[in-house]
């Protein structure tokens, strides 16, 4: 009886060390091998494993993107006045045995040692802009700098990648944001004012203009209609002058037939006049006088 209980004993112990000597690293993991505390692989692909065990021991990183949220940082602007900054960072372990040795393999640890490498990255980068190159859009470029600069240091001392730097939101102080937007709005207003202005100055040259080639237009009306005019009359005297010439006796009478039509032609006009006058000459007489 008590040689079964040893071999079972043995079998489980076998077992236990058979398991104990094997490991799996999933997909989105790193690994990395200790012995004794001293890190001997860290090349480990996704896929079953081996180690020797109660001798050496494995350590699974997560091998994907991670986010720190950082809480609400207050820094200063060149000015000296005060924003409160929201941000996010996006890392991710890219060196296992650096990464160990800085914290444990502890995804918290390394959150508390990248959070200051950020806020003091962003609080040079803010340090050196004034608030308005703040709000006319200077995120991206901070956000790029301080990747860049963030990034080398943390591959350095934490085997971090720093993948991403982004600022959710930059809130004002109550006495800044109504300072900017008085200056936002005596800035809208000076463009405005600028733009009016440009608007008449365009406005008063077409006018003018117009007015310059209104004036050339009536000009040369009225210097063609001047010589229409003086071409007319010229022909109309040479008209009556054969005419007369012709006929002086006719042309007597439709001069006189046209000075009577015109006289009554609204056909309420009175003339008074001696029987006699030269003007009625031919109602007494209608027949032209040889």
């Amino acid at each position: 009886m008590s040689s079964r209980i040893v071999t079972a004993v043995i079998v489980t112990l076998l077992v236990l060390l058979g398991l104990n000597s094997m490991f799996v690293v999933n997909e989105g993991q790193n690994a990395l091998l200790l012995q004794f505390g001293r890190i001997v692989r860290t090349d480990y692909k996704p896929g079953l494993h081996f180690k020797i065990p109660l001798v050496q021991q494995d350590l699974k990183f997560d091998n994907r993107i991670l986010s720190l949220d950082a809480a609400p940082e207050r820094y200063f602007t060149s000015e000296k006045k005060s924003v409160n900054v929201d941000f996010y960072v996006k890392w991710r372990i890219v060196d296992n045995a650096r990464y160990y040795q800085a914290t444990g393999g502890d995804e918290l640890q390394a959150t508390q040692r990248l959070t200051p490498i950020i806020k003091d990255a962003l609080r040079f980068e803010f340090n050196a802009r004034t608030l308005q190159e703040l709000i006319s859009g200077g995120r991206k470029d901070i956000t790029e700098r301080v990747r860049q600069q963030t990034d080398a240091s943390t591959r350095k001392n934490l085997g971090i990648a720093v993948v991403d730097v982004r600022i959710k939101r930059i809130d004002l102080p109550d006495t800044v944001s109504e300072s900017v937007y008085k200056r936002m709005r005596a800035e809208r207003l000076q463009l405005a004012n600028q733009l009016r202005y440009t608007g008449q100055e365009a406005a008063a040259k077409i006018q003018a203009d117009a007015d310059r080639q209104g004036q050339v237009l009536r000009a040369d009306a009225n210097r063609d209609a001047a010589t229409v005019r003086g071409e007319g009359d010229a022909q109309a005297a040479m008209i009556y002058a054969q005419a007369y010439s012709q006929d002086p006796e006719f042309f007597a009478f439709t001069r006189s037939l046209a000075a009577y039509r015109k006289s009554f032609e609204d056909g309420k006009s009175v003339l008074v006049l001696k029987p006699n006058d030269p003007f009625l000459n031919y109602f007494n007489d209608p027949s032209p006088k040889k």
